[in-house]
């Protein structure tokens, strides 16, 4: 899907790689499903799954890795390991272990309260629900194995498992609709790729693991894992709120469209995040935070360069695109994309990875959960004005409200200036063309 040479793999460039490997993937599975003819109720039936996936793990696996990588090698517990370059990690191990607990914790959950379960107007035995469940249980601690990579400075190899892994996933979700076959099967063949994972997964702990349970280290973990748990649940829960409400109160179909609108922009936030999590490694020495900041500058400045250009061509064309890669059924859902395309004015902001990484996890909770507020506020106030476009602008703004007061905070209490970490002209530029184009748009002084 896209070729880079081994060599030329940094840690940031493959998390990066394996995000937006992930994107594409799905937005193929999602053209291929609407070109085929299959119809919106299986589509929609489909996206639900994803959806209780991702609802269901998105934030304790994101608290759970993104404490993990600073305390590799930095933990209290196993300090006195710290200098033994080419260990086997029992951090690794003590991390695929709580991971897995979370995951068989939250299979139990779905299990337990199935027959209770309603969406699209359906009781008890939703459909799909249990291959829902088990997708479920093996992708979560698979996520693991693109942070080994990293640790172990081994990204090259985080390409290779994404090319392999990424291109099985389209085949099993395609082919079976493609062949005649019900949807059920695509997520029984996500399922299958899943065990490949973990398969793969269980190699990498076999390798590069040290098999010593630590129930301290764990405690540890959680320690740094539950503000940036709660952190990720708060501040990603806008989006998840607009779809609950949506799977609530419309039918399959019209989630469906929703789902295909909702998305954030393409690329940039699997950018963003790769780049965030991969910088949290560099901050395990005090020694090393001014180098990060300037490597968080320069390489943020480098994702600028492509993905605000990117987001202006994107957001010039979003209507005819969305009449070419999908089905006329689903232009409506140009109108909610084109307002998400402006999440890339708080994505290319970084004040949090430096409180992540400084182990400051407390103000981003609390930053996250003054964001929440703030977005129901503006989203109730906004809709009166806008409709349901008024509620994708909400979160918008409060994002970005969020990324402002985390720069203040880095500014007056850790004395870290935006200038260090942020490359301000380039982004004020970029941020003024995006915002002076999506108002001449939204007004139809420029029609394409």
């Amino acid at each position: 899907m896209w070729y880079i040479p081994r060599r030329q793999v940094s840690n940031v460039t493959g998390l990066q790689v394996v995000n937006i490997l992930r994107f594409v993937t799905f937005l193929i599975i999602a053209i291929v499903f609407t070109k085929i003819g299959l119809s919106k109720k299986q589509i929609g039936l489909f996206e639900i799954s994803l959806f209780i996936v991702s609802i269901s793990n998105f934030f304790w696996v994101t608290g759970i890795i993104q404490a993990f990588l600073p305390l590799y090698k930095g933990s209290r517990t196993f300090g006195d390991l710290a200098n033994e370059d080419e260990r086997k990690s029992p951090e690794i191990f003590n991390t695929y272990v709580t991971l897995t607990g979370f995951s068989v914790f939250v299979f139990l959950v779905g299990l337990i309260i199935q027959d209770n379960f309603s969406v699209f107007g359906y009781r008890g035995q939703v459909p799909l629900l249990n291959v829902t469940l088990w997708y479920l249980l093996l992708s979560s601690p698979a996520n693991l194995v693109e942070y080994i990579y990293m640790v172990r400075k081994k990204s090259g190899n985080t390409l290779s498992y994404a090319y392999i892994t990424y291109t099985i996933q389209l085949l099993a979700a395609i082919l079976p609709p493609v062949y005649g076959y019900s949807v059920i099967w695509s997520l029984r063949g996500l399922v299958m790729v899943a065990i490949i994972r973990n398969i793969w997964l269980i190699t990498l702990l076999h390798n590069y693991a040290r098999i010593r349970f630590s129930f301290p280290f764990i405690k540890e973990l959680l320690f740094y894992a539950t503000p940036l748990l709660f952190s990720s649940l708060v501040s990603g829960s806008a989006q998840y709120v607009d779809g609950l409400v949506v799977s609530i109160h419309f039918s399959a179909d019209k989630f469906a469209v929703f789902r295909f609108g909702a998305k954030e922009l393409p690329f940039v936030i699997m950018l963003a995040t790769g780049l965030s999590n991969a910088m949290l490694t560099e901050f395990s020495s005090k020694e090393n935070v001014q180098a990060t900041l300037h490597k968080i500058k320069t390489k943020s400045l480098r994702i600028m360069h492509t993905m605000y250009p990117l987001s202006i061509v994107l957001l010039l064309f979003a209507d005819p695109l969305y009449k070419l890669m999908f089905s006329p059924e689903f232009t409506r859902s140009a109108d909610i994309f084109v307002v998400y395309l402006l999440t890339i004015l708080s994505r290319m902001l970084f004040p949090h990875t430096i409180l992540m990484g400084m182990k400051k996890t407390r103000a981003v909770l609390i930053v996250s959960v003054g964001e929440v507020i703030v977005n129901v506020l503006l989203s109730f106030w906004l809709v009166n004005h806008y409709g349901t476009v008024g509620v994708a602008l909400g979160t918008i703004i409060a994002y970005f409200l969020a990324k402002v007061t985390l720069i203040i905070y880095n500014y007056v209490r850790l004395d870290i200036p935006p200038q260090r970490y942020i490359p301000i002209k380039w982004y004020v530029v970029y941020s003024v063309l995006l915002g002076a184009i999506f108002i001449l748009l939204d007004h139809n002084i420029i029609v394409i």
